[in-house]
């Protein structure tokens, strides 16, 4: 993972942090920390199934700002609300703040359940500027949290290592956002390099930051961003969780990482169709995230088209978790050229992916514009990103 110090320093977001900052509070932060967003190349609803996900920090990302207070209370604005939130640190609870402020100060809160001594530390106040679009499934909520998560670890000198401050960020977003979300986002947001994925297994958390080799093959990953928007902590998502726990619990494992493709036949004899469809969801997807990373692997990052398409299939059939806008932008990315092409993120709602040569990018644009005004849709915002470094300290 990459630690420079001003790693970016000067970009837009950063800029815009530290400037809100300054308006919002009357004085300069005493820094800057940034976070990504993510895309999740393959592996969709596997991590709170312990399974296996490969996603990658994109080159969009949150920023916050933070000053030091005399007092013991932590204020939070922020780019995109006209109000500030202020809570008083000994009354800092899960429960204590709803809307966007959930996601900093849940952090904050968090950091208190995994060993920091929030008695003795000094209040902040925060302003939040972020270029990842919002409800589009590429993690601004992650992003947020981890780029806030950095942000007080080292300015309180906590020392928490990467990986323990991505359960940090899955903790708030459990408890103070109440959506049930698995650990992938965050350990994007924090383990990501350039041009590289992050290989990670949701029950040990051991992560591999693998090459991609996206750039060397002149490929690009665009963007459709359907702009249905998706809220993780509303019924679908968590719908879709306890029914692979009932799964779980049927078939006599911990989890669905126990079952295999061998065991389908078995899960279809004891389970009532569409719990079994949301298993062999779970269980092909896990098998298609390990045969994507031997692919890469071995032959290289154009050879992976064909896992990508059968995930959107699973994900569109088995878990039911598309929507007629994601469908039409993988329909029309695979029939002008793409490698390969999914929905990505939770689901009912939010971005479609699609991995091409770089010529084809304009084109593609162009016949999914085409495509969702014929159908009477929304206008997509369709753009192209590259895989960045995690989180870092930017001024």
């Amino acid at each position: 993972m990459n630690e420079t110090p001003n790693a970016g320093a000067g970009s837009a977001t950063t800029a815009l942090a530290a400037h809100g900052f300054a308006e919002w509070y009357g004085r300069r932060p005493a820094g800057v920390w940034s976070a990504p967003g993510r895309v999740n190349l393959i592996g969709e609803h596997t991590d709170y199934n312990d399974g296996y996900v490969f996603p990658f920090a994109i080159d969009r990302r949150t920023a916050v700002a933070l000053g030091d207070r005399d007092d013991r209370v932590i204020r939070v604005a922020s780019a995109f609300s006209p109000e500030a939130v202020t809570v008083h640190l000994d009354e800092l609870t899960p429960d204590a703040v709803s809307g966007w402020a959930a996601y900093p100060l849940g952090v904050a809160w968090a950091l208190g359940e995994f060993g920091a001594d929030l008695a003795h530390v000094r209040g902040v106040d925060l302003y939040v500027a972020s270029d990842v679009p919002i409800g589009a499934g590429l993690s601004s909520s992650a992003a947020i949290e981890c780029a806030v998560a950095l942000a007080l670890d080292e300015h309180w000198g906590l020392g928490l290592d990467r990986p323990t401050l991505a359960k940090v960020g899955r903790l708030a977003e459990n408890r103070a956002v109440g959506a049930p979300t698995g650990i992938m986002d965050q350990s994007a947001s924090l383990l990501g390099e350039a041009d590289t994925g992050v290989f990670l297994d949701c029950r040990s958390l051991d992560a591999d930051v693998i090459p991609l080799g996206f750039t060397a093959d002149g490929l690009s990953v665009l963007v459709i961003d359907t702009r249905v928007e998706h809220a993780h902590a509303s019924g679908g998502y968590a719908a879709r969780r306890a029914s692979c726990e009932a799964g779980a619990r049927a078939l006599g494992v911990e989890s669905l990482r126990d079952i295999g493709p061998d065991d389908l036949a078995r899960a279809a004899e004891l389970l009532d169709d569409e719990t079994f469809r949301r298993v062999r969801h779970v269980v092909t997807e896990n098998q298609r995230v390990l045969d994507t990373v031997r692919t890469l692997r071995e032959q290289g990052p154009g050879a992976i088209g064909p896992f990508l398409d059968a995930s959107h299939v699973s994900m569109r059939d088995d878990f039911e978790i598309s929507v007629p806008e994601l469908d039409l932008a993988v329909a029309t990315a695979q029939a002008n050229g793409a490698i390969g092409a999914r929905m990505t993120g939770g689901g009912f709602g939010g971005a479609a992916i699609a991995l091409m040569i770089d010529a084809l990018v304009p084109i593609v644009t162009a016949e999914v514009l085409a495509a969702f005004a014929e159908r009477g849709y929304r206008e997509p915002a369709v753009f192209t990103v590259q895989a960045d470094e995690g989180a870092r300290r930017d001024g």
